[in-house]
């Protein structure tokens, strides 16, 4: 069979877009960074992923993320020196730590997500309600779908627990 572009898959197509839309997101990110430059993004939404899914030990974090744990490391620092994070001794291992959003972490990432909601809003704007989440709903389902295809590894990084 030869490769020919007209006739790729749907869900290749899919893909692409859901890349592209990644692409879009990390645009914005990055401008907003620009225009207000402070903690990296990258530790940002590891703050982020902390806030949804609470308290947690850095390696889950960096299961959950799909990174080394060096890197989680040096994000919880950049994070706990801004005074964004709480560190604490994990009750039942005194060498491992537990990590959670402090309350100024809470602040920030209020002030990031209302900067986020209005982009989005701009963005999105003549789409109602119900059309932004069917389209969630359903991009929640594929997601869960593609962690079940790639096995128990990518369960950890499902973020709608």
């Amino acid at each position: 069979m030869s490769f020919d572009s007209t006739d790729d898959d749907v869900r290749v197509e899919l893909m692409r877009e859901l890349k592209t839309a990644s692409q879009l997101q990390h645009a914005w990110i990055m401008q907003a960074w620009q225009s207000e430059p402070g903690l990296h993004p990258a530790a940002a939404m590891l703050l982020s992923d902390l806030a949804k899914n609470g308290e947690t030990r850095p390696s889950e974090l960096a299961k959950r993320r799909f990174v080394d744990l060096s890197v989680v490391s040096r994000q919880i620092t950049q994070l706990s020196a801004a005074g964004l994070v709480d560190r604490r001794p994990a009750p039942e291992d005194g060498r491992a730590s537990l990590v959670s959003v402090s309350e100024k972490g809470r602040a920030e990432l209020a002030r990031w997500r209302a900067g986020y909601v209005e982009f989005m809003e701009k963005a999105l704007g003549g789409w109602d309600d119900e059309r932004v989440t069917d389209l969630t709903a359903r991009l929640a389902e594929m997601n869960a779908d593609l962690r079940q295809a790639l096995g128990s590894n990518a369960y950890l990084a499902d973020t709608n627990k």
